[in-house]
Parts: C-alpha cells; sequence; structure tokens
C-alpha cells in the first residue's frame, strides 16, 4: 500500500484524508513516478467543494515533479530514474502518480525538485502569455494585474530579461514590494490605474494589458490600451466579464481581445516541451526566480487549501510526500 489524499465526498478542506491507497500502475505510454512535490492549484478547491465535478472517491491534483519508478508499454524517450514534471496528470496529492508521457517534462540537472514542482502550470502559462497570446518584444510596454501572484512574479521576470517595460498592479504594500523585487519598473494599487498608466505613458497607453482579474478591472484595462494595443484575458478572479459590444475594441483604437487558456497553447509534445525547456532553462540560469511560499507535508493538505483560500501565502504552495 501506499499513501493519497482522498476526498469520499465534497466539502470544505477537512473532506480531504490521508488514506492508504493501491499503488497505481501505468498503462500503455505511461509513466509511474515518485512524487518528490506537488503542486497545489486554486482549480482543486474548487473540485474539493463540489463547485467544479468530478467523480468519488477523488484525489486531487494535476501538477508534480518526481523521479520515474516504472515506464508502460510503448514508452521510448523516458527512462527509470528520469527526473521529470507536469501540469497535466491527474492525483497528484499522492506519493505515487501516473503521468501520460506526452505530457511529462523533462527537468534538468540545474532545477531541484521544488522549483520543478513550482513551475509548469504558472511557467508554461507565462511563456504563452508573452511568446503566443500577444508577442512582446524590446522596448513594449506592458500593464500586468496582480503582479505578486504567481503567474505575475514569472511573467514580469520574463518581460524585463526580453527587454519590455512593465507596470503592475496590486492590493497591498507587501504585494508591491514583492512586484518590484521581480523587476516591475512601475506598481500602482487598482484604483485609478487606467489615468495613471495613461500618464506614465505620456497618454499613449501600452502595448498590451494581461489581465487576469476579470470583471472588476476589465473595462479599465480597456482604456489602459495604446491604438491597435491588445487585451490578454486570461482569467477571472473578481467574476466573470459581462457581455459587452465589440464595437468598444474599434472605438478604443483598434484594439484586439483574447482569451486564451492553457490546453489551447500545448497542442503537442513538441509545443509542451518547447515552453517548458525555456522556461525551466530560465530558473537554471538564474533568469527565473521561482518563489514557493510554502510546503505541507502530504498529510497536511487540508492545511494548505485553508490557508490557500484564506490569502494567507504568496508564492506556490507545496505538498511534500
Amino acid at each position: 500500500m501506499t499513501h493519497a489524499i482522498v476526498a469520499q465526498q465534497p466539502g470544505g478542506p477537512e473532506v480531504l484524508e490521508y488514506a492508504s491507497v493501491e499503488p497505481p500502475t501505468p498503462g500503455p505510454g505511461q509513466l509511474l513516478i515518485k512524487v518528490a512535490a506537488a503542486g497545489v492549484n486554486f482549480i482543486e478547491t474548487y473540485q474539493r467543494r463540489g463547485t467544479y465535478k468530478v467523480d468519488y472517491p477523488f484525489t486531487p491534483g494535476a501538477e508534480a515533479a518526481g523521479t520515474i519508478e516504472a515506464i508502460g508499454e510503448g514508452v521510448e524517450d523516458f527512462s527509470v530514474g528520469d527526473r521529470i514534471a507536469t501540469a497535466e496528470a491527474s492525483k497528484t496529492y499522492a506519493e505515487y502518480a501516473v503521468v501520460d508521457a506526452s505530457k511529462a517534462l523533462p527537468v534538468p540537472a540545474g532545477v531541484d525538485d521544488h522549483t520543478a514542482a513550482a513551475l509548469p502550470l504558472q511557467g508554461i502559462t507565462a511563456h504563452y502569455l508573452m511568446n503566443s497570446s500577444f508577442r512582446v518584444e524590446p522596448g513594449h510596454t506592458v500593464l500586468l494585474h496582480a503582479g505578486a501572484g504567481g503567474v505575475g512574479l514569472l511573467l514580469t521576470q520574463l518581460l524585463k530579461a526580453r527587454g519590455a517595460r512593465v507596470i503592475t498592479t496590486v492590493s497591498s504594500d507587501e504585494k508591491a514590494d514583492l512586484s518590484k523585487l521581480a523587476g516591475a519598473d512601475e506598481v500602482l494599487r487598482y484604483e485609478g490605474f487606467a489615468d495613471k498608466v495613461r500618464e506614465l505613458t505620456d497618454g499613449e497607453g501600452v502595448n498590451v494589458v494581461y489581465d487576469g482579474v476579470g470583471k472588476d478591472t476589465f473595462d479599465d484595462s480597456l482604456r489602459s490600451l495604446r491604438i491597435r494595443g491588445a487585451m490578454v484575458l486570461f482569467g477571472a478572479a473578481s467574476g466573470p466579464v459581462p457581455p459587452f459590444d465589440p464595437q468598444r475594441l474599434n472605438s478604443g483604437g483598434s484594439l484586439s481581445l483574447t482569451r486564451p487558456t492553457m490546453g489551447h497553447f500545448v497542442q503537442n509534445v513538441h509545443e509542451r516541451r518547447w515552453r517548458s525547456a525555456e522556461i525551466f532553462e530560465a530558473a537554471a540560469n538564474g533568469t527565473l526566480a521561482v518563489r514557493v511560499g510554502a510546503t505541507y507535508p502530504l498529510a497536511e493538505a487540508a492545511q494548505a487549501h485553508r490557508d490557500l483560500e484564506g490569502r494567507l501565502t504568496t508564492g506556490k504552495l507545496l505538498l511534500l510526500p
């Protein structure tokens, strides 16, 4: 037997129980990994509550790093003992997990297990935002909401390495300090940010807004854009954006709007490994500092959820089997 976190029904954090389970086995095209660390993400709190439908008994988790223990039939590009990470597995709140080989990301020697577990979801998100949703070039000016969030801290560093000017928004002094430490050129509070962005850009506006907040920032995000600027709406932390008239994009300066999601930017093994290789290389060479806010023993997954939902942490939360 091995151990995993299991919920028998939806509910509060208390439904996450540390339980003995049968060890998983890899099928064709799959890898069995010994989990070194599993990432905790907000979507798992929605799954646990029943907001998102899942089957019970339910073991949360999609993100992890670990070492390959066994290989299923047909896998040719991995070996037992290799270190991999993933953001696209299931049941990773566990000592052992099964990962599709096509969704496994090779981890270079210069990246430790905690960093490897913390990077896949937020790192690949930051990568596709700045390279594919809107291609940021040196000299561009960017407005990035939630600059002290997990994606925000990574994206700020990558944008600065690209040669962009980065303006962020945050909600507190502590978060402002974190955003500045990541390299933000200017850090604003949310109230009145569009007018301040105009002032900072001599009335011109920014090339792109990366907005993961949604409803509360959407209108002023559009107002912050320059002519032919791009609005990348990649989340809805404050709620979904209400329907709006596309004519606003015309009147705002022939603006563009996109609503990306990660699954559409990791369409195949080549794309997935291109993005992860660049992110891991940036972490290995020091371009990208990854903030792990807290680690918890696997058995304390419920406390990790309490802290995450209570907004008591910054940076990535990890579970350690």
